[in-house]
């Protein structure tokens, strides 16, 4: 059995550390936010909504539904195994965005920090556990914290991207600071929760022999990415 702990250790150190760093900054950069130019709160506005888990998770569900419809109606063996390959993917994304989203929830409603629009009447550090309530829900960011699975999920199945999925997630998470909806270590713990999440699952896969196998690191390796490598041309 192989256990991510030392995946993890990194992941939650960088975690500790983006958050002291960024705390002391948190007030002072959601007021830059709010005095940055209409054009630029506009165009945040809308791409920040590409970070909710709603569309990701239907989307995952359809594109499981279409694999077992195209799996029993094939005809051809490389249809069938196509159509597998299309499933496990689709349980990959989508249990790793729902356990994002279930985790997130969760950590809201029990530490319940004051948004950036109560920055004036609570400050930037109160804390309001349980009270279940949108503006006492700032931490961690959602809309990160499904950027961070989602992209995570995807630099695990093509590692070769993995700066352009980076630029991705962080252009979510610095939408969510632009419009106001979040502070700076709300996003990065967002993000981060996400991609460990993306990772924890990836593991799980593997252990399973589902689409990941081991790779000589010790980390998942998705067994479509490892197969085009080894097709591919020397």
């Amino acid at each position: 059995m192989r256990l991510p702990l030392s995946s993890t250790a990194w992941i939650l150190l960088t975690t500790i550390v983006l958050m002291l760093a960024l705390m002391p900054l948190d007030p002072h950069l959601a007021e830059w936010a709010q005095d940055l130019p209409e054009g630029v709160v506009d165009f945040n506005e809308a791409i920040t909504d590409f970070g909710t888990f709603g569309w990701m998770i239907y989307g995952s569900i359809f594109l499981m539904i279409v694999a077992f419809i195209a799996r029993r109606t094939a005809q051809g063996e490389t249809v069938r195994q196509r159509a597998r390959t299309v499933r496990s993917l689709s349980a990959y994304f989508l249990l790793t965005i729902g356990t994002a989203s279930v985790l997130v929830h969760g950590l809201k409603f029990l530490i319940g920090r004051a948004r950036p629009e109560l920055l004036e009447d609570y400050g930037a550090y109160s804390l309001t556990p349980f009270a279940g309530e949108h503006v006492f829900e700032s931490f961690p960011s959602g809309h990160s914290t499904a950027a961070g699975a989602l992209f995570g999920a995807f630099a695990m199945l093509m590692p070769q991207f993995r700066p352009l999925f980076f630029v991705f997630a962080m252009t979510i998470g610095t939408s969510r600071v632009i419009v106001g909806a979040h502070y700076p270590s709300d996003v990065a713990a967002g993000l981060l929760l996400g991609l460990w999440t993306a990772v924890m699952v990836a593991f799980l896969f593997a252990r399973q022999g589902w689409h990941f196998r081991w790779g000589a690191n010790g980390w998942p390796v998705s067994k479509t990415a490892q197969t085009a490598a080894q097709d591919k041309p020397q």
